[in-house]
């Protein structure tokens, strides 16, 4: 049983990142001279497995500490623990938690003993027990002298005591900004202000040197807590082999979290962030509220701040789009009466005899019977399109550009601007591979490499990386890997095809349904690819990460990375194939009457209809996004993470083998937090959101509705992935970023590709090209009267194939010419069904609208590129203020400082005192003596 007396345990001088295990007391010395320590209450870690436990009631490590730091539980099972030897080895701490199986040693116990000696000895540390599901949570309390020293290592930009006010332009400026927050005041969330929004404070890095310049009041609110969570996850992650995530990766440790404020839905009066962000922006019933950015970037970092404010602008952008779309449906539904070619396609004078549809089975059939077809397809082909087109191609610029803008501004109230990248350190998995890569060394130095590289972080030889040779195997894999799943993408797709071919051939045969196969055999096989999207989508998330661990990538960005391409690239194939194929394949590979294009014996390539492919392309989109959105956005998001918590739930209470007095009290936060589903990253966040957009952006010209689709979607994609962050997660470690990354140059890549599909679009699939071509160059009266007929050529019955002809036709006339959608040559032209002179010329009208509507379209993007700079002209100069106030602001406040020094020569000795005493107290820390904590209580004249 460990002593409950306090026990000292050395806090090293310098960075934490080059703590040694040989550096701690021996042979229980007391504190040395000239070295810092840290008072750890007891239980020490020998009280793991028996006096750990402790009544929840009781304060952990002292109220002060429990107040004055950040709080991050580490989970660990009953299980793995074994009884703690009474001897400790040479150069750690007495009484370390042994970790393994049935009597012996597990490998990992090294591992364990060192990181908890290495990394816990720098806090204030309490070990919780939980009989009932048979773990142990080890909560973490961060004290002062570790965060500012950390601090500053990190250059942490924090406020100074200066503060400036914030100009907003002109008056003209002031007077729209002020009219705009009245107006806006309903929409604002009610959360308290935590900075006057005229006023800020100048930021500077942390240094405990110039601690006089701070406004320091508590030392314990001066870190908010998500950059005290920072730097303990800081701490931890750099410790090389046996960081946290190592050890995590090795099962030493189950969980490691921040823990949540408290509970969102407690009755009682008392508020804290999460609650409150909860109340005012993770409910449905305030979607029409602005989002409290500030607070969600306090709360959770500025990596999840800046997602959420990206969809937020993303989704107001949504609203300009969403209303011209609507006017061009409205236009398509006005004008539908007056499209002439739907008309005489209507009319029943107008004796267009069809060839048949299908060998044998089908029939000839009349053009008027299509002619609901017709006019549905005007809804979206019509000259609106193109508009339309023209206006998301500069949406989507405005958009990034607006972004960029926004991005700016928040990077300087959240004093972002300026930020160094910080230190990146290896993933686990990558350490295991350069140690396995050492131990296959037949030589000795290789093995002295190996454990001096155990023990020191940060100084890899080349000889210690991973070269090219050693990642060919993954390379190669992934290569072969992701050709294998594109081919399956696209197999799957052609196995839809043979659907719909020999569907279409089955449902002719009966009389029945015979005239509804076109409608039967799009809905269903639209379904079965919304299916398949679904469920590839998956499998591809979990291939994609499979596929970039064994790359093994070295930090945590690039894996990252990776791992983003990998999936868009298996995701846009997976969710764009099927619509690619209505879009621009379907249709062009048919042949003619006589001669066909047959897939199997007896089924030809399906044909598009005769108003086109663009309605069938309509409704794929609408299906597939529509349902994408429903079932896999919502349905998913909020039924899976319920189903792994209670599953989780079941089996910690299947787990325990019995159950203990304390489980039928209140459960504490870290118990409470460990039942949430582990956060795993923004990627599926963005991920959705990206495909969306590309569904808006690439074939908006066929679907002016899809930005209504995606702003309906949004209203509640934010209030949803606000609960599940708030509600259904751990809470995540704060990382600080200044941009979103790479999602930028995907958005990016989307937007200049769909001005190419939108092209093609409009020039491949819509007749907006045909009919302008025959409106100025074929038409007798300027007009479109005569556009069908054109459109068609003839083709002789009696040339059909033996075999092929209709049986037991029921047409009412003898047919001795039908008709098809194609410009060919007659029969009785000297090269007969030969591409005919106006196929030629249209194709060349289409190639060279797609060039110029192409250019024209990238030289206006660029354009408003231009014309909008990146950074805001108030911003810009605010930053320069900022940086002219500061250069004052330090020249006068080390003015003060001398002053401060020389007055007591000057004055009495009890007021020589004083001015000695506030003198000191801008000394670094380092200077102060042992144990002690560093005074920041100073008055300085406010500047």
């Amino acid at each position: 049983m460990a002593s409950e007396g306090p026990e000292y345990i050395p806090l090293l001088p310098g960075s934490p990142r080059r703590l040694s295990p040989q550096a701690g007391t021996r042979g229980g010395q007391g504190p040395k001279h000239g070295q810092q320590y840290l008072q750890m209450p007891g239980p020490r870690a020998a009280g793991l497995q028996g006096s750990s436990s402790r009544d929840p009631g009781q304060p952990c490590g002292g109220e002060s500490a429990r107040s004055s730091s950040v709080s991050i539980c580490y989970r660990f099972s009953l299980k793995r623990l074994e009884a703690p030897t009474d001897a400790s080895p040479e150069g750690h701490p007495s009484g370390m938690v042994s970790v393994g199986g049935d009597g012996g040693m597990d490998p990992g116990a090294g591992e364990f003993k060192l990181c908890t000696y290495k990394c816990f000895h720098l806090f204030f540390l309490c070990t919780l027990q939980n009989k009932s599901q048979g773990s142990i949570f080890v909560r973490i309390h961060a004290p002062w002298q570790v965060l500012a020293r950390e601090a500053e290592f990190l250059k942490i930009k924090v406020p100074t005591k200066k503060t400036y006010e914030i100009k907003a332009g002109g008056s003209i400026a002031k007077k729209f900004s002020a009219a705009l927050q009245k107006l806006s005041s309903p929409l604002q969330p009610r959360v308290p202000e935590h900075s006057n929004n005229k006023m800020k404070n100048l930021s500077y890095p942390f240094s405990r040197e110039k601690m006089y310049l701070y406004n320091i009041q508590e030392k314990d609110t001066f870190f908010d807590n998500a950059t005290r969570s920072r730097i303990v996850i800081t701490i931890f992650i750099s410790l090389s082999s046996v960081g946290i995530n190592s050890l995590i990766a090795n099962n030493i440790y189950e969980a490691a979290y921040p823990l949540h404020d408290g509970e969102y839905n407690s009755p009682e009066d008392d508020m804290n962030d999460r609650k409150l962000l909860y109340q005012e922006w993770a409910r449905y019933g305030v979607f029409y509220k602005f989002q409290p950015i500030d607070l969600i970037r306090k709360y959770f970092g500025e990596k999840i701040g800046l997602y959420f404010a990206w969809l937020g602008l993303y989704t107001s952008f949504l609203i300009p789009s969403s209303v011209i779309g609507v006017i061009v449906f409205l236009y398509g539904c006005a004008t539908i009466e007056e499209d002439i070619p739907s008309r005489e396609m209507c009319d029943q004078q107008n004796a267009f005899i069809m060839c048949p549809l299908c060998d044998k089975s089908c029939d000839y059939w009349n053009l008027s019977s299509a002619c609901g077809t017709a006019r549905a397809s005007h809804l979206f082909d019509n000259p609106a399109t193109v508009f339309f087109s023209i206006f998301m191609a500069l949406w989507a610029t405005m958009f990034l550009e607006n972004w960029k803008r926004l991005q700016m501004r928040l990077g300087y109230f959240w004093d972002l601007t300026g930020i160094e990248e910080e230190e990146e350190h290896s993933r686990p998995e990558y350490e295991t591979k350069v140690r396995e890569k050492m131990l296959k060394e037949s030589n000795k130095s290789a093995v002295q490499k190996l454990q001096t590289n155990t023990t020191e972080s940060g100084n890899e030889d080349d000889e210690d990386k991973l070269t090219w040779k050693d990642r060919f195997p993954g390379y190669l894999m992934n290569f072969a890997s992701i050709l294998f799943m594109i081919a399956l993408t696209f197999s799957i797709v052609f196995g839809v095809i043979v659907y719909r071919i020999t569907t279409a051939a089955a449902l002719s045969l009966n009389k029945a349904t015979r005239s509804n196969v076109r409608v039967t055999v799009t809905a269903t096989a639209v379904i079965i690819n919304l299916v398949v999207i679904l469920v590839l989508d998956e499998i591809y998330g979990a291939v994609a990460n499979w596929l970039t661990k064994i790359e093994v990538p070295k930090t945590e960005q690039t894996f990252e990375e990776r791992l983003i391409l990998k999936a868009f690239l298996l995701k846009f194939v997976n969710a764009y194939s099927p619509i690619f194929y209505v879009a621009f394949f379907k249709g062009r590979f048919v042949g003619r009457p006589g001669s066909y294009v047959y897939v199997f014996d007896g089924y030809r390539m399906e044909e598009c209809a005769p108003g086109g492919c663009l309605m069938e392309l309509c409704i794929q989109l609408s299906i597939i996004m529509l349902g994408k959105q429903l079932i896999q956005n919502n349905i998913f998001e909020i039924g899976v993470p319920k189903l792994k918590k209670l599953f989780r739930k079941l089996k910690d209470e299947t787990e325990a083998g019995e159950t203990d007095s304390a489980h039928s009290k209140r459960p504490e936060q870290w118990d409470l937090d460990y039942s949430l589903e582990p956060y795993t990253g923004l990627t599926p966040e963005y991920m959705e959101m990206i495909i969306q957009f590309g569904f808006v952006t690439l074939f908006v010209a066929s679907f002016p509705l899809a930005p209504v689709f995606a702003l309906l979607n949004n209203v509640i994609e934010v209030r949803l992935d606000a609960k599940k962050f708030v509600t259904e997660l751990r809470r995540p470690d704060a990382v600080r970023t200044k941009d979103i990354g790479i999602w930028f140059d995907i958005l990016s890549g989307i937007g200049k590709f769909s001005v190419i599909s939108n092209a093609f679009v409009i020039a491949i699939t819509s007749d907006f090209i045909p009919r302008l071509v025959y409106q100025y160059s074929y038409s007798h009266n300027g007009t479109l009267h005569g556009f069908v007929n054109h459109t068609l050529s003839f083709f002789n019955v009696s040339q059909l194939k033996e075999g092929t002809q209709p049986e037991n036709s029921q047409f009412d006339q003898e047919v001795q010419f039908c008709r098809f959608k194609d410009y060919r040559e007659p029969p009785w032209a000297p090269n007969p069904y030969e591409f005919s002179k106006q196929y030629w010329f249209v194709l060349s009208a289409r190639l060279a609208f797609v060039i110029i509507f192409q250019n024209l379209v990238m030289f206006l993007s660029v354009l408003v590129d231009w014309m909008i700079p990146d950074i805001p002209t108030d911003i810009s100069d605010q930053i320069k203020k900022e940086k002219s106030l500061l250069v004052d602001f330090f020249l006068k406040e080390e003015h003060e400082k001398l002053k401060l020094m020389d007055e007591p020569a000057l004055r009495s000795p009890g007021v020589g005192d004083r001015s000695r005493s506030r003198a000191a107290s801008s000394a670094p820390s380092g200077q102060s003596q042992p144990g002690s904590v560093m005074s920041s209580g100073s008055q300085h004249t406010n500047v």
